[in-house]
């Protein structure tokens, strides 16, 4: 009997894994299009939010093109637009809005990683405070967008002015501090489309043994800064989660958890800060993943994070984060 179930479990994974990269490409290509025929929004900051999710089209296109939901950082994109030489970022509204935050540039249209600016690694003053009010990222000619990720957000919230070539593209745009509150509904919007998506999600997760591990990590994780460690896995259904970490992670680093439905719709999250973090069974299958980056006081942290799988039982999952 369980042989059955598995392998019609295997059989619906795989539709589901046709059904979502046919629908990325279809909902990707459409959206490329709005873009670029819509050139006044390609200066103006989209920052998402409930008013963005509402948006048509605009959930569709996250869901395919990053499922796997950032709950703990605020999320900004610009353009596309036109480069010869280069962008240049305001990094003091940025460094004013969060201590720790990330601009990555993407190809226009095939959104491949080109690359990305930390704040870490912003030259400052013996104050602490930036010695320049722009800095320049020298890229090749062509089409890019720009991503800003804020994490450890301050009161105040404003993505940074734009320059392209030296001339100014986009404005400084504010938003509200609780512009990430949308999250907690965002489990709503759950319907057969999204839970078809991503159905094979949870399968591949199960059978990651069997299968590359580089497979699997395409599949599931999103592009991430690079000094981020990622650890992931499966939950069934009525089974607990049990991570334990060591001090010297917890002193250094951020551990950021989120417990995404089998439609890859966040239901909890939170900042792990002691040393043992416990999930109660929940109803219904799912998947969860560990963002761990350092603090920004660390960001120059010598400790290398491993995570592992302990132990595995109907019932419980056990996980260790240390350093190698």
């Amino acid at each position: 009997m369980k042989t059955i179930l598995l392998g019609w479990e295997i059989i619906l994974a795989l539709l589901s894994f046709v059904f979502y990269k046919v629908m990325k490409f279809i909902i990707g290509n459409i959206y490329t299009i709005y873009l670029i025929i819509n050139k006044k929004q390609a200066s103006q900051w989209r920052v998402l939010s409930q008013k963005m999710i509402n948006s048509p089209l605009i959930l569709a296109v996250l869901m395919t093109k990053g499922p796997r939901w950032n709950t703990h950082a605020t999320i900004g994109t610009l353009g596309p637009f036109s480069v010869k030489e280069s962008i240049e970022i305001d990094i003091v509204s940025a460094s004013k809005s969060a201590l720790s935050w990330i601009a990555v540039v993407y190809s226009f249209p095939g959104y491949r990683t080109i690359t990305s600016l930390e704040s870490e690694k912003i030259n400052r003053n013996q104050d602490n405070n930036v010695s320049n009010s722009w800095e320049t990222i020298k890229l090749a000619p062509g089409k890019y967008s720009l991503g800003v990720r804020f994490y450890n957000r301050l009161d105040n919230i404003t993505y940074p002015a734009i320059k392209v070539d030296k001339e100014l593209f986009a404005e400084s745009y504010s938003v509200p501090n609780n512009i990430n509150d949308y999250y907690y509904d965002l489990i709503k919007a759950k319907n057969w489309f999204y839970s078809s998506l991503h159905y094979y999600i949870f399968t591949i997760l199960k059978l990651r043994n069997y299968l590359p591990e580089s497979f699997v990590r395409r599949e599931f994780l999103p592009v991430g800064a690079p000094a981020t460690h990622f650890a992931y896995n499966y939950l069934d259904s009525q089974q607990a989660l049990i991570i334990n970490i060591i001090p010297e992670v917890i002193a250094e680093f951020d551990i950021y958890f989120t417990l995404y439905d089998r439609s890859s719709l966040p239901l909890t999250w939170c900042a792990i800060e002691n040393l043992e973090y416990q999930l109660p069974p929940q109803a219904n299958k799912g998947y969860f993943l560990l963002r761990v980056r350092p603090k920004p006081q660390y960001a120059d942290t010598k400790i290398k994070v491993i995570s592992q799988l302990t132990a595995i039982e109907d019932t419980i999952q056990r996980w260790q984060i240390s350093k190698c």
